[in-house]
């Protein structure tokens, strides 16, 4: 094997020639797209960090929006559950207060007929009274006639009782 170091010295030569070209051009727009890339795929996952935590705090304020929805929705249950305990009390009392108002208008409406059952007893008896008397006068009767009006007026008076 024979070893040409002509073409060894023009191999070295253009690779270093090429190499010179290359960092003139090509390198540096090569370089400066490369640190593009590596910036825009840092800012991405930056990007992508604070879209996770965004999403983590929202999904975190959304937990307690949730858990206060909840609380207010059983002091509202608890709230109704107290009024209409109330209303339920008040519509007891209510019909206490209703009932013993139509007792007490019984009573009157009782005492009142009462009233006027006496007032018309103490008529009947007044009539009957007079009656008798009348008949007393018109007739002129022993004693014991006497006794049998008096006995009459009695009968008359407890049956109309």
């Amino acid at each position: 094997m024979h070893i040409y170091w002509e073409n060894i010295l023009i191999t070295i030569i253009s690779f270093i020639l090429l190499y010179f070209l290359l960092q003139k051009y090509a390198f540096n727009k090569l370089f400066s797209i490369m640190e593009q890339r590596r910036e825009l795929v840092m800012n991405q996952l930056a990007e992508a960090a604070n879209s996770k935590k965004a999403a983590s705090d929202y999904v975190e304020e959304q937990r307690k929006a949730l858990e206060q929805a909840r609380l207010e929705a059983q002091g509202i249950i608890e709230t109704s559950r107290q009024t209409s305990s109330a209303q339920a009390d008040m519509m007891l009392e209510q019909a206490k207060e209703e009932s013993l108002r139509i007792k007490d208008e019984a009573l009157r409406d009782i005492e009142s007929e009462k009233n006027k059952a006496v007032a018309a007893l103490r008529g009947e008896v007044g009539r009957v009274s007079v009656q008798i008397a009348s008949k007393l006068l018109e007739k002129e009767i022993d004693e014991k006639s006497n006794e049998g009006l008096v006995d009459q007026y009695l009968k008359d008076v407890g049956s109309k009782s």
